[in-house]
């Protein structure tokens, strides 16, 4: 008898003329049986590469995130998140100077949950080793990121931490040689259904499957960028343009450069400058300007100004009357 999972990979996999997208329906089920262990291994590599061959749908996105949601473990009792910040790139070219963003937002009111992977064994740096340079660990669980959400409006859970079946999906990658739907998947997790979530994305043709599968997911705000590195990070060296969607409306911002000429790349890449440069011991005009820029993307997001001028002065403002001497207050 044929395997039950054999359907999907014919569908994708029938030829150029015969071969076409799953539904919703189909990818929620189809990756439902790779969570549950009921696809062969051979079954799963077949199936993650013919999708990105073939670039995967909003429609097949919403699919997957919905089978994986489905089996998260969250808390039944949780504080109510603004913002879900997903953190699955790494940086190569400059540190991660948003997350000092993030916890700009924390240090005035805004709830962040930031996702993401432990460290790889590639040069980037990855959020976990940042956040230890600013005293901050990763919480071990979904419950233990609720505590820390209530405590100090902002925590950072590792996929490996509750997710470990998305995260091997993930690190396939060195076998198969390319990525797969699963990182564009882990991005909209959202585990606390937060209001508000934003994205960063490297290629620009993925805003669109973004927007479409965050529109059938029911996410009331949701914002997207080319950020640095892939990152959720404003590059103030170049023109960065945001695509969202408020209550099922698309629209586009232009945010412009900060800068007329661009900065070099960082040639050391000391995490230990992120708290430097929090505590005002450090001067890094890149940094501080990606910091504040990243915010002020944040806080358009957040519906905390009206404009993009005044929630750049807004995030400047913030930063400029934030407490050098607690992340946290």
């Amino acid at each position: 008898m044929e395997h039950a999972f054999a359907q999907y990979i014919r569908t994708l996999g029938r030829g150029k003329r015969g071969m076409r997208n799953l539904t919703p329906e189909e990818a929620e089920c189809a990756f439902g049986m790779i969570l549950d262990g009921e696809a062969l291994p051979m079954q799963v590599g077949a199936f993650l590469m013919l999708l990105r061959v073939k670039e995967e749908t909003g429609l097949e996105l919403s699919g997957f995130v919905r089978a994986a949601r489905k089996r998260l473990q969250v808390p039944s009792v949780a504080p109510a998140v603004d913002l879900d910040w997903s953190s699955y790139a790494g940086k190569r070219r400059q540190l991660p100077w948003f997350l000092l963003s993030a916890l700009l937002l924390a240090q005035n009111g805004v709830r962040v949950f930031m996702h993401g992977l432990n460290k790889r064994a590639d040069e980037r740096v990855y959020t976990p080793e940042a956040l230890a340079a600013l005293g901050i660990a990763p919480s071990a669980s979904l419950a233990d990121a609720a505590n820390a959400l209530t405590q100090h409006n902002f925590a950072f859970c590792a996929l490996e931490s509750f997710s470990p079946q998305l995260a091997e999906l993930i690190a396939l990658r060195s076998t198969l040689g390319l990525r797969s739907p699963v990182n564009s998947l882990a991005r909209m997790l959202n585990p606390f259904s937060a209001t508000h979530v934003i994205q960063g994305i490297f290629h620009p043709p993925y805003k669109m499957i973004h927007l479409e599968a965050g529109t059938l997911l029911g996410i009331p705000h949701l914002a997207v960028l080319k950020g640095e590195g892939g990152e959720i990070e404003r590059n103030p060296d170049v023109p960065c343009e945001v695509a969202t969607l408020h209550d099922g409306v698309q629209s586009t911002e232009a945010w412009p450069a900060l800068f007329a000429l661009r900065h070099v790349k960082d040639e050391t890449m000391d995490v230990a400058r992120l708290p430097a440069l929090w505590r005002g011991d450090l001067k890094d005009e890149y940094g501080e300007a990606a910091v504040v820029g990243t915010a002020a993307v944040a806080l358009k997001l957040l519906q905390r100004a009206d404009t993009t001028e005044t929630a750049q002065a807004l995030a400047q403002q913030w930063w400029g009357q934030r407490n050098k001497n607690e992340m946290f207050s």
